[in-house]
């Protein structure tokens, strides 16, 4: 028996079946349109997740053109050496090695010049010591009887795998040449191995070597001449990138702290200014692998052959160093304890000082490292720092007094003599603000360190003269220490 039942919409249809129960019959288009309804949402999230895909893949291309280009480069490359393979002349020229030449170019084109550099010089050296060594016992082992003949290579592979490897335990051999040392060892077993089967293996060694050399070649030609990307150019602007993010992020820092801004943007790009430092305390891994590939690079541009690069992780040092503070100076701006305002506005002019010749300092420092060019104006901004340095100290001493005299026990309300210093404020709402202070006249410190370093560097790499240009100044606020008379130095009066 079959009952209709009007419902909300539509028609709802039920069986009744023999126990007295009833079910209800779906009609064949609505399983249907939820089939369609599924397939649609599927085809949807799909089509949503390759679009944010090829967003990445855009963003990736636009942030850096040169990934594209070295796509193409290692493309060509591995286009001319199958030449080797698929054309005929070339093929009885190499032999059946000539899949030797595309293992090659895929093994060791990388995104650097000095990269690719490295991982092709290694290659080859190891491959060539290795079977020149290889060929040199499997002559020894062969003219020493059936019996003695595997004892040989045997006992040699062992020596030499054992050896080779306890010499990547060697810290200026697995910075430079730990790729080179695990070929060797490839080789040396390859060739070994097969040699006590194969009765020409001084022709198969020179058909492998030859075959390695093309692609070797290829890949290193090709990375220096199409679109070169330098590993010595890389860390010389990742450097002094990182030093004037640095410079932003103090700037940052110290206005959040100081300055109560209302605009919602304005807020949002102090923030964003003040966590520049993360980069800086993140490019460790990055300044160490680019200056190792430098090494491999021959002269070009404005960086001669044998360049200090070196003293460009120096520099990095110094500058992490000057984050570190900056980092602490920044976890200042979420203190729960709040400080008074009379506090705070009495430091906030000298403290934002600070900060401005500071952050000064930096990018003249970035700038003048960029340019590879002495700066004219670095004594000056060094003394004016100092100089904001000296005022911020004195501020510290002569703090407004929070807290009102109170009576002292034991006695009919004799009160304590007029402070003279910060002893009377509440402990607990000067420290934050006297942090901040700290800090800042510790960066001001660690700042002239990245000058040292860079001033060093200046001279190890003939960095150009200073070009004549002396800074405009205002001779009745100038603090350069050119401006003293005598031994007195001329300085604003300090308000108390």
């Amino acid at each position: 028996m079959t009952n209709e039942k009007a419902t909300s919409g539509g028609l709802e249809w039920r069986l009744t079946v023999s126990d007295g129960s009833t079910e209800e019959l779906l009609p064949e288009s609505k399983w249907i349109l939820r089939v369609w309804m599924g397939v649609v949402g599927l085809v949807l999230a799909l089509k949503q997740k390759v679009w944010r895909l090829m967003e990445k893949i855009w963003k990736l291309g636009v942030d850096d053109p040169r990934r594209i280009f070295h796509c193409f480069k290692v493309a060509v490359a591995l286009t001319v050496v199958s030449l080797f393979y698929y054309l005929r002349p070339l093929y009885n020229g190499v032999g059946g090695t000539a899949m030797w030449a595309i293992m090659t170019v895929v093994v060791i084109f990388e995104y650097t010049v000095g990269a690719t550099l490295s991982k092709g010089l290694n290659r080859g050296m190891a491959t060539l010591l290795a079977g020149t060594l290889a060929v040199g016992v499997h002559s020894v082992a062969s003219r020493s009887g059936e019996r003695a003949d595997p004892i040989i290579r045997g006992v040699s592979v062992f020596l030499l795998a054992s050896g080779a490897t306890f010499s990547r335990f060697i810290p200026t051999i697995k910075t430079r040449f730990d790729y080179g040392v695990s070929i060797f060892i490839l080789t040396f077993s390859l060739v070994s191995v097969s040699g006590y089967r194969v009765d020409e293996l001084v022709g198969l060694a020179q058909q492998r070597l030859s075959t390695i050399a093309i692609g070797g070649t290829m890949c290193m030609l090709i990375s220096m001449l199409v679109c070169p990307v330098w590993a010595g150019e890389d860390l010389h602007l990742l450097i002094t990138r990182n030093i004037e993010k640095l410079a932003n992020s103090l700037d940052g820092c110290v206005a959040a702290y100081f300055e109560d801004t209302g605009n919602v943007t304005n807020k949002e790009e102090t923030s964003e200014k003040s966590q520049a430092y993360k980069c800086v305390l993140n490019s460790k891994a990055a300044e160490e692998a680019l200056a190792i590939f430098a090494r491999w690079e021959p002269a070009h541009g404005r960086f001669a052959f044998r360049h200090p690069w070196n003293q460009y992780l120096k520099i990095g040092t110094a500058t992490r160093y000057c984050a570190y503070c900056v980092e602490a100076l920044n976890s200042c701006l979420n203190s729960e304890n709040k400080v008074p305002e009379s506090m705070k506005k009495h430091l906030s002019d000298v403290c934002i000082k600070l900060s401005s010749h500071s952050s000064n300092v930096l990018k003249e420092l970035s700038a003048a490292t960029k340019i590879m060019r002495k700066s004219p104006n670095m004594e000056f901004l060094v003394g004016e720092m100092n100089n904001a340095v000296e005022d911020l100290q004195e501020a510290l001493k002569y703090l407004p007094h929070h807290l009102p005299p109170t009576p002292t026990e034991g006695t009919e309300k004799e009160q304590r003599p007029p402070p003279v210093s910060t002893t009377t404020v509440a402990l607990i709402e000067v420290v934050p603000l006297v942090t901040v202070a700290s800090l800042l006249i510790e960066i001001a410190r660690r700042i002239e360190g990245v000058s040292s370093e860079v001033n060093k560097l200046a001279g190890f790499a003939n960095f150009k003269p200073a070009a004549i240009d002396k800074p405009k100044q205002n001779p009745a606020t100038s603090k350069h220490p050119s401006d003293r008379q005598g031994n007195e130095v001329i300085k604003a009066p300090q308000e108390v």
